[in-house]
């Protein structure tokens, strides 16, 4: 601990669950964290090698330690959350949400009117929500307006204002979608059984007005009032069409709160889903900025305080992918099958999707931002000291050892920087060795580059496995370079990823985006490659063909083709036109030998 007054500030710390708030020297905040106890959990930071770049930069800037101690771990998670919220500390992630969400009022009236609004009035109202998305408030309110006459006009129908006679009905109540309790055609009581059913409805719980409809159709029938009985029985469909579209799991799973995280180098997403009697009423995805390396443990615990509150949960069962802390009321099952790991897996589809979504956007808006997270997952992915933003590949090519050519493409930033690309002619190996053709390639690259003093990639990328990745070992360790410059090889039967003097390879996922630039890398060069062997091939064919005639050598065929471009129009010219490229002698037996 170099600075002595940090020293002190720790040994006045407690042990005591708490949150602490760290200073620059200009009494900037930088970072807000909880604690167990915060004597502990403060002097981490100092009394070890911090593994992470980032930490280390923020441990350095600290200046002074303020702390406040609450009663419970889980305390602190609530205030750590709203002290986040309210500062802003620079090396804390990013909650930032800036949407005014949608909420269903019953308005607090003698009869209630149902609506949407963003803003909340403490005047006694219910407000039920907020909904993340105006799509589902919108339906539920044409449920409810399908299934329900209720008023819409603001009128105060206090009962000496409607026993006045004050109001007449409007023609909502001539169309049927409202009873007229301005004019006192509703009662009270019946118009708070509707609010009632109404209020479950939107909880997710739609078995007591499917109910009460069912006993009111059958009443009808039996009194022969078959239209009524009609209208009710379209009421009784309008409802199960919803409970159908929205039921996804058990019926018998209520007032639940689901959690899944899905993260990458840079950010991670965390997905809500709230149930009610098996039924979706909310869902929502998080975008958290990482700022420290953070683990998903501890991104998903933020998330949860600050999701439970945003959303004013009070559900006291949370489905999670693994353990975290949370509040001491709260049950935590940790699904593993049926309905409640299904409800689980559905979560991590829509933070996938969610996630999935941003990236393409962000790749058309801000490529940069793109670019720079592809790289961040690379180097996390393949176990680097630095983002790899220059990468080379090698590949060789040959069939049945004929025409041995090798070929090095480049990338930068993740896309092929084609003007980079060369081609390089087996000198040095005899026959089909590729171990050797690869060594001879890469030492020639690198030496050249030293030579040049151009710069150097930081990462090569060998195709193929143990064996070639050794050969290229080799050259770096003559040039100097092994150490300085990160090599690994991909072999292509189970695409293993081999790194030097490991004997494990490392396999990623098949949609991992690292992956799919390695693919790409070593495809591009398989392709090039090719390109040039076929090429190569095609010029030693023709050298061959003219080389058979009789008193034609190697420098009369080169001489012929710099001339005459192809063996076809060779074949075609005339005695003196082909003299007058190599000589009257010559050019009577090249004509003979194709006439």
């Amino acid at each position: 601990m170099s600075n002595p007054s940090i020293s002190v500030q720790i040994s006045v710390l407690p042990n005591n669950p708490g949150v602490y708030q760290f200073y620059d020297s200009d009494g900037k905040i930088l970072y807000v964290g909880k604690a167990k106890n915060l004597k502990k959990r403060v002097s981490s930071y100092f009394n070890k090698k911090q593994e992470y770049g980032k930490t280390r930069v923020l441990v350095k800037k600290i200046h002074s330690i303020k702390h406040i101690v609450v009663a419970t771990e889980s305390d602190a998670l609530l205030l750590e959350n709203n002290l986040i919220k309210k500062l802003l500390p620079r090396y804390n992630v990013l909650l930032k949400d800036d949407k005014s969400y949608p909420w269903i009022c019953i308005k607090n009236e003698r009869f209630p009117r149902v609506f949407s609004t963003r803003k909340l009035i403490k005047d006694g109202s219910e407000y039920y929500g907020p909904y993340t998305s105006m799509k589902t408030v919108r339906t539920l309110l044409d449920l409810i307006k399908g299934l329900y006459p209720l008023r819409t006009c603001n009128y105060d129908l206090s009962r000496e204002k409607v026993e006045s006679g004050k109001y007449k009905v409007c023609l909502e109540y001539h169309l049927g979608n409202c009873l007229g309790p301005c004019e006192g055609f509703q009662s009270e009581g019946e118009y708070h059984g509707q609010i009632a059913d109404i209020r479950e409805i939107i909880k997710g719980n739609f078995k007591d007005s499917l109910q009460t409809f069912k006993q009111q159709m059958k009443d009808f029938a039996e009194n022969m009032e078959f239209e009524k009985a009609q209208r009710v029985k379209d009421k009784i469909d309008i409802l199960e069409n919803y409970q159908v579209k929205s039921t996804v799991v058990n019926p018998k799973i209520n007032n639940v709160d689901v959690f899944s995280i899905i993260s990458d180098e840079t950010y991670a997403y965390v997905n809500f889903l709230q149930l009610s009697h098996g039924a979706i009423v909310r869902s929502h995805t998080l975008e958290i900025k990482k700022k420290l390396d953070e683990t998903d443990e501890e991104l998903l615990q933020l998330a949860i305080t600050e999701i439970r509150q945003r959303f004013n949960s009070t559900s006291k069962e949370i489905y999670l992918p693994f353990p975290v802390m949370v509040e001491e009321n709260l049950k935590v099952v940790l699904p593993k099958l049926g309905d409640k790991r299904r409800i689980l897996e559905l979560s991590e589809r829509n933070a996938r999707f969610f996630r999935q979504d941003k990236l393409k956007q962000i790749k058309i808006t801000d490529p940069d931002r793109h670019t720079k997270r592809i790289m961040a997952q690379m180097k996390a992915d393949l176990r680097l000291s630095e983002e790899p933003v220059h990468i080379e590949c090698f590949d060789n090519s040959n069939i049945q050892g004929i025409n041995p050519v090798a070929a090095c493409v480049v990338f930068k930033n993740g896309k092929p920087s084609k003007k980079d690309y060369r081609h390089f002619n087996i000198k040095t190996v005899e026959g089909p060795d590729d171990f050797a053709s690869m060594e001879e390639v890469v030492f020639r690259r690198y030496k050249r580059l030293l030579n040049e003093e151009e710069s150097l990639p930081q990462l090569i990328v060998i195709d193929g496995g143990k064996g070639q990745l050794s050969s290229a070992l080799k050259s770096l360790e003559l040039l100097g370079l092994r150490g300085r410059i990160a090599i690994v090889g991909i072999a292509k039967r189970l695409e293993e990823i081999y790194f030097p003097d490991d004997p494990v390879p490392l396999y990623l996922d098949k949609r991992s985006e690292t992956l799919k630039i390695i693919q790409q890398l070593r495809n591009e060069a398989h392709r090039f490659g090719i390109t040039h062997h076929r090429n190569k091939r095609s010029k030693g064919a023709i050298g061959t063909e003219l080389e058979s005639i009789e008193g034609i050598g190697k420098k009369t065929a080169e001489q012929l083709l710099k001339s005459f471009k192809s063996v076809k129009r060779i074949k075609e010219a005339s005695v003196e036109s082909l003299a007058a490229s190599v000589g009257m002698a010559k050019a009577q037996k090249i004509y003979k030998s194709f006439h």
